[in-house]
């Protein structure tokens, strides 16, 4: 394998490439910088396709803003790795707080006026089928989906076993479903 060049080798590279966007030197850092940042971004926590990807865009920067470097602050090997860090950082940002597309926050359109009755007889239909429950069961759907309770905190609530909070679920939800003929439920 060749031996690694030397660092003033390296700040003399990016001065090539600064002055006269010369390739030749450009081709050299990409061999030497590019496999070693992919591997420093792998073991940040990079997938190796993330790392491929971020390694790349640091050899484009390197490229672009060669011009920038200055020798006196760092060694060519801390800028690339410092980019190539700035970039990983920027990546987990953007996974974190993905940018909101326009499209999505535009507002629905106009419903037709049968899906508002269709929507109010299947509320009908709903409402007939909670009031037909037992007390016992009709309590539990309450705190459980208009609540939105746990079954623990129910159960805690009402002063009954977990068990008895579940079966009591379980039954209500057979009946709603039996009620408005529906399977999906």
């Amino acid at each position: 394998m060749d031996s690694a060049p030397a660092p003033a080798k390296l700040c003399a590279l990016i001065d090539a490439v600064a002055r006269a966007q010369d390739r030749a030197a450009f081709a050299e850092l990409f061999a030497h910088f590019a496999p070693r940042v992919k591997g420093y971004l792998m073991r940040l926590g990079a997938s190796a396709s993330l790392a491929e990807d971020l390694a790349q865009e640091a050899m484009l920067t390197l490229w672009r803003k060669a011009a920038l470097f200055d020798a006196s602050k760092a060694s060519a090997s801390t800028w690339v790795f410092t980019i190539a860090r700035n970039l990983r950082i920027d990546a987990i940002r953007r996974e974190r707080h993905p940018e909101i597309d326009p499209a999505e926050l535009a507002p629905e359109a106009d419903r037709a006026a049968d899906d508002g009755m269709v929507r109010d007889q299947d509320d009908a239909r709903v409402r007939n089928a909670l009031t037909a429950l037992p007390k016992e069961q009709a309590q539990v759907i309450e705190l459980a989906f208009f609540a939105d309770k746990p079954h623990s905190m129910i159960a805690k609530e009402l002063g009954l076993p977990l068990g008895t909070v579940k079966s009591r679920l379980r039954l209500a939800m057979a009946r709603i479903r039996a009620a408005l003929g529906d399977d999906s439920l």
